[in-house]
């Protein structure tokens, strides 16, 4: 069966931010999208490796950024243990505002690069507020072991997706072992990463529907960060 990418999703977030592009680009990167070879997705086992190079990177971004960085936190499937996942840790950096004059040059400095075309997180159905309140910078290490970084506004909705995503999995063995279920059933299908990721966001919407209830139930906050 041969399969078509799909079109990119109208729930992602367009921030009034300059880090969004302007409707031209929009389309020649999706032409861009088209034109180019399948990368399909491999999901791995969990691997206790991953704990420590979160913290090895971490180090790295803290060293560059300084106070800058008000949270560095694990986040993402590497982030719980038991979870298999795509071999990339993902890394949360709070920050007090999207201030990309400010932050782009930190962290190039630090060896790590800006991904323009990354300038907003999926936005759930149930989300309340404005656009702006899912914006990010995005980031990856430019070198050595491949890790995503995710600059978010401290407080924002968005930064608390995923520190909560995060907390329900690793307290709930038994709906993680699903997600991994099902990102391992995406991976076989051998779809583009950017397919891959349009179908998992609304799971993603569906497990923080019940991380929310939980975290009413226990009266969950974030915890210290992780570095």
């Amino acid at each position: 069966m041969r399969v078509f990418p799909l079109r990119a999703s109208h729930k992602r977030a367009r921030a009034a931010t300059p880090e969004f592009a302007p409707e031209s680009r929009v389309a020649s990167t999706e032409a861009a999208h088209y034109a180019q070879p399948v990368q399909p997705v491999q999901i791995i086992d969990a691997s206790p490796r991953w704990a420590q190079e979160f913290q090895a990177v971490a180090q790295r971004l803290r060293a560059g950024l300084g106070e800058l960085a008000l949270r560095i936190d694990h986040i993402g499937s590497t982030s719980v243990p038991g979870l298999a996942a795509k071999d990339i840790i993902d890394v949360q950096v709070a920050v007090a505002a999207l201030d990309a004059h400010r932050l782009v040059p930190a962290f190039t400095q630090a060896g790590f690069q800006h991904h323009t075309d990354n300038p907003g997180d999926h936005r759930p159905p149930d989300a309340r507020g404005p656009d702006q309140d899912w914006a990010k910078l995005f980031f990856s290490q430019r070198t050595g072991r491949a890790a995503n970084i995710h600059v978010r506004v401290v407080g924002r909705p968005n930064e608390r997706y995923a520190l909560l995503f995060r907390d329900y999995l690793r307290a709930h063995p038994q709906a993680s072992a699903a997600y991994a279920e099902l990102k391992r059933r995406l991976a076989a299908l051998g779809i583009a990463r950017s397919v891959y990721a349009e179908v998992k966001d609304p799971a993603c919407d569906i497990i923080i529907v019940a991380a929310n209830a939980w975290a009413s139930a226990v009266s969950w906050k974030p915890g210290p960060p992780d570095a």
